[in-house]
């Protein structure tokens, strides 16, 4: 029987292989994150905000948004044919059924932080420069912890009869530390602020990613069942 690991692997490889083929989920949170990268610029007005102040929380608002439409179909490719059942009789633990599905999710929403920060880059003339490597230790941040709640939240939902709205209901109070531990930090490095004035932030963002991961990987279980 394959270990934990490999299992985990080998789901994850199958939802990303089931997600290139159609890349509809994935076209969809670009073009949804870069029109509101788009709506937020145009209703921004320079005068009243700096674009510094403004561009970290439009950033990860919008990140946010956008991630949830891939972890909503995280669990939903499992629902046509009843792939799920096929998981669940299989000779494998479920923690790593839950562990595949959130590395899926994760390489997803990865992927949309590498069009999304750019772009609000370019829109708001924001300083990158030397701030790359500390921003995109931020954004793994920020991406494991919404992969690790959001995941559990779309396997509890996916089988209710509103899951497309459930899941923001469930999952957006969670990812309010995030977006406020991502921007915070963002601000500060934007901002030209020492390194040391985000590591509050980050240390927020780190210790939220290690107790969710271990408390949604307990729980996942039991979601299943019921």
């Amino acid at each position: 029987m394959p270990s934990t690991l490999a299992t985990a692997l080998l789901i994850a490889r199958k939802d990303l292989a089931i997600e290139f083929r159609t890349r509809t989920a994935f076209f969809s949170a670009i073009v949804f994150a870069l029109l509101g990268i788009v709506i937020f610029f145009f209703a921004w007005d320079s005068t009243a905000v700096a674009a510094i102040d403004l561009a970290p929380g439009v950033l990860w608002v919008i990140f946010t948004f956008s991630g949830l439409l891939g972890l909503q179909r995280s669990f939903g490719v499992e629902t046509a044919d009843r792939a799920m059942d096929a998981l669940l009789v299989a000779p494998i633990p479920r923690e790593a059924i839950y562990l595949g599905k959130a590395l899926a999710n994760f390489a997803f929403v990865a992927g949309i932080q590498l069009v999304t920060i750019p772009a609000v880059a370019i829109f708001y003339n924001l300083p990158m420069g030397d701030a790359i490597p500390v921003l995109a230790a931020i954004a793994t941040l920020a991406a494991i912890g919404l992969v690790a709640v959001g995941t559990l939240f779309s396997a509890m939902a996916v089988n209710t009869r509103l899951a497309e709205l459930l899941l923001p209901m469930l999952s957006l109070p969670f990812f309010v530390p995030i977006v406020m531990g991502a921007s915070g930090s963002t601000a500060r490095l934007m901002a030209g602020r020492p390194i040391a004035e985000a590591l509050p932030w980050l240390r927020i963002l780190g210790a939220y990613d290690v107790v969710f991961i271990v408390a949604c990987a307990l729980l996942f279980p039991f979601t299943l069942d019921e």
